[in-house]
């Protein structure tokens, strides 16, 4: 389990990574199974989500 630290910076990361991908569009350039791996985590955070409410 990460530590609130952790996860707090990981979630700094993610929101860096997300705003530069957007400015860059990076994500379209990446190869197909990083790409994929990112959207398999997003379902996951998201099913996450939704059972948490």
């Amino acid at each position: 389990m990460a530590s609130t630290k952790q996860r707090n910076a990981a979630r700094r990361n993610i929101k860096k990574a997300a705003a530069a991908a957007r400015k860059k569009r990076t994500i379209a350039h990446l190869p197909k199974s990083v790409r994929t791996a990112l959207g398999k985590q997003a379902a996951k955070v998201a099913k996450q989500k939704r059972k948490a409410a």
